[in-house]
């Protein structure tokens, strides 16, 4: 006589051996988040940044990129990377630099402000 697999237990070892699958999922990439990104060399300042980008076509545009003393501009295709010019004269440096906005405000700073309007408008009213 063959009895039928108790299917509360066999629900139970399926759990566990899922639980056990998907924790060693998650400490390989929290593993992996942290030595990868320590031997990535980004440092606190980049020393090249993005200033501006526009596309113009379809997988093409143009990028405004600073480098230390100067900006080059950039046009980028699908598969090649031209330098259409360099600006190195400081009165254009100086104008960029005005026009573009030192940092970008994270999703969460704008968050918590708003939240703190909110909080302060119910205190207040």
């Amino acid at each position: 006589m063959t009895t039928a697999p108790d299917a509360l237990s066999t629900t139970l070892q399926m759990l566990t051996a899922l639980a056990v699958v998907v924790g060693a999922l998650l400490v390989a990439f929290y593993l992996m988040k942290r030595f990868l990104k320590r031997d990535a060399g980004g440092s606190g300042s980049p020393l090249i940044r993005v200033i501006a980008s526009q596309y113009i076509g379809i997988k093409k545009n143009i990028a405004l990129v600073e480098v230390p003393g100067t900006v080059l501009v950039l046009g980028i295709s699908n598969d090649r990377i031209n330098l259409l010019t360099k600006i190195e004269d400081q009165t254009v440096l100086d104008g960029i630099k005005e026009n573009t906005p030192r940092s970008a405000v994270s999703f969460s700073d704008h968050l918590q402000r708003l939240t703190t309007r909110i909080k302060q408008a119910k205190n207040g009213g």
